[in-house]
């Protein structure tokens, strides 16, 4: 008793506490500046250090020294009856108060703007999300609905893109590329379910609460980082954080270099793996090494194709066979470099039968390199649809695909497409609302199930689904055209005229209209918008001249240009396309049909099931 009353005297209490509390708001003060300023981790952790080793020097000083008037005095050299310590306490304890509330302020900044929130940075986010959507677009014809998901499973996570904290806001790509890196070798984990990349980019630039994330991605967990990258230097820090209180499950830096890259996936994904505590048939995923400077130039060209311009195109063709010349195998980019160039022949950037013809070449080679890749598959299998109308051989592609994965969910509503060309459209949605529901922010899927519905002729849920798309996405092209579509299947004109009117894309939009203007009598306007359809785009989509006509009563000319579509256009049309109804009860229908291998008997001969996952 005697040594606790000495102690307290002395103040030994009052200035250990100050101590503690005082050096833990430094530390946090340090962290935040020298992150910042990109200082080394060794930084902070020296001032951590320093402030331990000060902690027995400053309760040994409170005991054997005491500030008196005349200053700092050794405490046996002080008559007790002149003592200050009272007066000293006394000023401590108002010191100590305002380290408190300075403390108390700042853990309610962290915990409420700093932890919270999920900021990520805007600068060609958006851009490279509504790329992506039309580049997934490009290969699926389709559309989607929203479907509610009522439980979030607790193991499942959204991956949101890394902030670039690089000078060079050019390295952009690379913080993104990490990011879907990271997303695909988490979505590899058979009991975790993974929110698909259109859906966690398209949150880049959005400051969300992180109960807004769950919410809108249905997860119980956010993987999210920022990454710094300096020649061949890089920084990469990553947190995983709880939804529902807001709390880092864990946290991890890394200073490595970029050869190091694909180690640093590898331990952010374990590191995930273990706090989630998912019980996996084997180890955890591992990412596949290759060069890392191909790599670089892989993600981004990668970042810019998907931007989905004649300059982004003609770049990125060019990062994609730099990162070939370095690593000839690298199959990610041969797919990538495949998709560019049938991209641009959609586009008109390369001659007919230029760009899907070396597409061809390249898909046929990473095949032979990687027999099982999934995504090769897919893409010979939208290739052998919408080029070469061989719909046997997609089932071929698209059933190899879905018998090494399952439960993927992007080839799962890939599939849906075979399924429509196959005659089935109401098989088809049970797949694309799978693939949905896994990627719930995705423009592409609302509109391709919208698709859906217009060619099973459910119109009022093909409208909803592709508002929805033009929700998510307000310049998507040809949503307004087939919204406008079906409000034609409808019967109502005038709404069909509206919604082509807002259509940005020139062909549907001049095509739309005529349509409109033949069921409102306008047949001047008609005749006008018609010819104009003819002459400025029948030669390289001879098909769209063919559903006018077809609509409009004109059977004659409309079996006339759909020849020219067999004979000319790349990809037979689709029998089922409602426009065309008009036509089948014609005695020529059936054996054009025949001719494309698109009968019903012949398109019932091809077996294609789509099973999907519980």
């Amino acid at each position: 008793m005697k040594l606790f009353t000495e102690l307290r005297r002395r103040n030994v209490f009052r200035v250990t506490f100050g101590y503690v509390v005082s050096c833990w708001l430094l530390l946090q003060v340090a962290d935040v500046l020298l992150n910042v300023a990109e200082a080394p981790d060794w930084v902070l952790q020296t001032l951590f250090i320093v402030a331990i080793l000060g902690f027995p020097v400053v309760v040994f000083f409170s005991w054997a020294y005491e500030v008196t008037p005349e200053g700092i005095k050794r405490e046996e050299d002080v008559d007790r009856s002149q003592s200050v310590t009272h007066v000293t306490g006394r000023k401590l304890d108002r010191a100590i108060f305002v380290v408190l509330l300075i403390s108390l302020g700042y853990f309610i900044w962290e915990s409420r703007f700093k932890d919270d929130p999920v900021q990520v940075p805007s600068e060609a986010g958006q851009a490279s999300a509504s790329a992506d959507s039309s580049q997934s677009a490009a290969s699926d014809q389709l559309g989607s609905r929203e479907v509610e998901a009522t439980v979030i499973p607790e193991k499942s996570i959204a991956v949101l893109p890394f902030v670039n904290m690089s000078r060079d806001a050019g390295n952009e790509y690379f913080s993104d590329g990490l990011s879907e890196e990271l997303l695909n070798l988490l979505a590899k984990i058979p009991d975790l379910k993974v929110a698909a990349r259109t859906s966690s980019f398209s949150l880049k630039g959005k400051n969300l609460h992180i109960s807004e994330v769950g919410e809108l991605l249905k997860v119980a967990h956010v993987l999210e980082g920022s990454v710094r990258k300096a020649g061949d230097q890089v920084r990469v820090t990553a947190q995983l954080i709880k939804i529902d209180d807001g709390y880092h499950l864990w946290s991890e830096t890394y200073d490595r270099t970029l050869e190091d890259i694909f180690a640093i996936q590898d331990e952010i994904a374990s590191a995930v793996v273990d706090q989630l505590k998912i019980t996996l048939l084997g180890e955890a995923p591992r990412a596949r090494e290759t060069d890392p400077q191909a790599w670089s130039l892989y993600l981004e060209a990668r970042h810019t194709h998907r931007q989905m311009t004649a300059d982004s195109l003609k770049e990125s063709q060019g990062l994609y066979e730099q990162a070939l010349s370095i690593a000839p195998n690298l199959v990610a980019a041969m797919k990538g470099l495949a998709s560019n160039l049938m991209n641009q022949e959609n586009h008109g950037l390369l001659p007919v039968g230029e760009g899907y013809g070396r597409a061809h070449a390249i898909l046929e080679r990473a095949l032979e390199l990687e027999p099982d890749n999934v995504l090769v598959h897919e893409g010979l299998g939208w290739l052998a649809i919408f080029h070469d109308s061989d719909l046997a051989r997609a089932a071929v592609h698209y059933q190899h695909a879905l018998d090494i994965d399952p439960s993927d969910p992007e080839i799962i509503g890939a599939s849906a497409a075979l399924l429509v060309h196959l005659g089935r459209p109401e098989d088809a949605i049970g797949p694309k609302e799978y693939s949905i529901a896994r990627d719930p922010l995705n423009p592409v899927g609302y509109s391709n199930l919208g698709s859906i519905y217009y060619f099973a002729g459910q119109w009022d849920e093909a409208i909803a689904s592709y508002r929805r798309a033009l929700e998510l996405s307000p310049d998507y092209i040809g949503a307004y055209y087939f919204t406008g579509a079906a409000y034609l299947m409808k019967g109502d004109a005038e709404k069909a005229r509206e919604a082509f009117m807002q259509e940005g894309d020139d062909e549907y939009r001049v095509k739309g209209l005529a349509l409109a203007s033949h069921a409102l009598g306008q047949e001047e306007a008609f005749r006008a918008g018609l010819e104009e359809l003819a002459e400025r785009w029948g030669g390289q989509w001879p098909s769209e001249v063919a559903h006018v006509h077809a609509w409009t009563g004109d059977a004659d000319q409309a079996f006339e240009w759909l020849q020219k579509s067999v004979d000319e256009e790349e990809g037979a049309f689709n029998p089922i396309e409602p426009l065309l109804g008009p036509l089948r009860t014609d005695p020529r229908w059936e054996p054009l049909l025949e001719s494309i291998g698109k009968s019903a008997d012949q398109l019932n001969a091809i077996e294609f099931e789509v099973a999907l996952p519980r």
